[in-house]
């Protein structure tokens, strides 16, 4: 079950992930993937404190593959490519290393969090956390435009299937 807002004895203010409020439940790590070059998305559902990876989008399939994870695999109305996975992962935070070249940034709601360096590597913490201090801006490309509406797409199957 998706909370929207925490509350605490001061008052707390909405969930977010690190900062970004989470919409509807869900949110999104977007990434260029290395290799492939191509705007990507792993798709992340909200469960009290965690959150749990259910699908990955990208607007190539290659990006799919090199996940090597089970799943069914199915395209977007605007031609992207979505992976649900067979079994999804549940984390309390998630670390990653976040480059300027991978460009990791954190989707939800239509608004983005960059959570990469302007230059070099940086490690970085993700988790939820109750917050007056929201942030995030509009989303730029690559986050904008046809990865943007595979992410909607791929969520909103997940919400209309209860099984996931």
């Amino acid at each position: 079950m998706a909370m929207a807002a925490l509350g605490s004895g001061g008052g707390a203010g909405r969930l977010t992930v690190n900062g970004l409020p989470v919409a509807a439940g869900r949110f999104a790590i977007g990434y260029v993937h290395s290799i492939y070059r191509a705007p990507s998305a792993e798709v992340f559902t909200v469960e009290g404190a965690r959150f749990t990876m259910r699908a990955v989008v990208s607007l190539n399939a290659g990006v799919l593959d090199y996940y090597a994870l089970d799943g069914e695999r199915s395209r977007t109305p605007d031609g992207g490519w979505v992976l649900r996975l067979a079994e999804p992962a549940t984390y309390p935070e998630l670390s990653l290393l976040t480059t300027s070249i991978g460009r990791r940034t954190l989707v939800s709601g239509g608004r983005c969090l960059p959570l990469y360096p302007v230059e070099g590597a940086a490690e970085v913490r993700v988790a939820l956390r109750p917050t007056l201090d929201v942030r995030g801006e509009p989303c730029p490309p690559p986050y904008a435009g046809p990865l943007q509406r595979a992410v909607a797409d791929a969520q909103a199957a997940l919400t209309a299937s209860p099984s996931s």
